[in-house]
């Protein structure tokens, strides 16, 4: 039987309003270890850098916390935004993790679109499709025990992952070069939106291959339990508007399209939007049985450096209904158009 998918989500914002940065990471594996007892099907770890509210920059760190305190969830990474990196570092690094989590990373690679980050890190944002191809290239071919890559350079790596570097790597992105890039190296695909996987499916039959390991938005946005829903959404709803605020600001500064744009004018906009719902466990119930296996099920206790306490209140009710959730087969696929949430 396939299983609905279930996912945690930590950016570890710290806004200054929020709780300290301490006490965020020290909650924050506390979560991790109690989400893997009870079941949870992965934890996601994001990456950006230079962000004043303490953007989680080093998401293999993280994951290595993430390795010590579980056991059984997957580990993703993503979007780990290679043209920023040594593409060898990032092999070396995939490759400790991979053992240190007995076979449990998976990694989705991205190109990039925050302006500031690439100027802080030295990388001009026109080379990063050429920078991320070669990367990607180079992980390969290390990760698959080579010694020497493109131009004769010493790609030598060790440990190697436990998992086939192709179950490991998926490629992330909301443009049709991100499709065509997975399909050529034969690696999964996690777009931004669903509208990219009949492209993908093609490209990857025209070089010869059955497509890869496919996941995409799931339209429900990240998910708070309450039993008083109403109360809870004046509780939640300051770390919201904060983490919708920088999103909408590094894409004002990178000219990007941005859903989160539009929900900075009132309340009741972004609690219109879809992107995060305050839920009793019943009505989490019934939405599960809308997801199919393309989606996931996702939960962000400690969204916008939200208080520790109240991100416990979600998880402990998302104990007593996790064997229900598990329970749950994905809905029929559905490769329609959707946003990323």
């Amino acid at each position: 039987m396939t299983q609905l998918r279930t996912s945690a989500k930590f950016d570890m914002r710290a806004p200054d309003f929020g709780a300290p940065l301490p006490t965020l990471y020290g909650a924050a594996l506390e979560m991790v270890a109690f989400l893997d007892r009870i079941g949870i099907g992965s934890i996601n770890l994001m990456e950006h850098h230079g962000f004043p509210d303490n953007y989680l920059p080093t998401p293999f760190v993280m994951g290595g916390g993430v390795a010590a305190v579980t056991r059984r969830c997957r580990i993703s990474l993503g979007a780990v935004v290679l043209p920023l990196h040594d593409p060898v570092k990032i092999a070396e690094q995939i490759g400790v993790l991979d053992v240190m989590s007995n076979g449990r990373l998976e990694v989705i690679i991205g190109a990039g679109y925050v302006t500031s980050e690439f100027t802080r890190f030295g990388v001009s944002l026109k080379d990063r499709g050429r920078l991320l191809d070669e990367g990607l290239e180079i992980i390969l071919r290390a990760l698959h025990g080579e010694r020497t890559g493109p131009g004769g350079r010493d790609i030598f790596v060790r440990p190697l992952p436990l998992q086939a570097p192709e179950a490991i790597l998926r490629v992330g992105g909301g443009v049709e070069a991100s499709a065509k890039r997975a399909a050529r190296l034969g690696l999964g695909f996690a777009p931004m939106t669903r509208g990219l996987f009949a492209l993908y499916d093609a490209e990857c039959r025209r070089h010869g291959r059955e497509p890869g390991v496919k996941t995409g938005p799931s339209g429900f946005g990240d998910i708070h339990l309450s039993h008083d829903p109403e109360a809870t959404w004046a509780k939640v709803l300051p770390y919201l508007k904060h983490s919708v605020a920088d999103y909408a600001r590094i894409a004002e500064e990178s000219g990007a399209d941005s859903p989160f744009r539009g929900l900075l004018a009132d309340d009741q906009a972004l609690r219109a939007s879809g992107m995060f719902h305050v839920m009793t466990p019943e009505e989490v119930l019934e939405t599960a049985k809308q997801i199919d296996a393309y989606g996931s099920m996702t939960f962000m206790p400690l969204i916008g450096g939200m208080p520790p306490e109240l991100g416990w209140e979600s998880l402990e009710l998302l104990e007593q209904i996790m064997p229900q959730l598990r329970a749950i087969e994905p809905a029929p696929g559905n490769e329609a158009e959707g946003r990323a949430a």
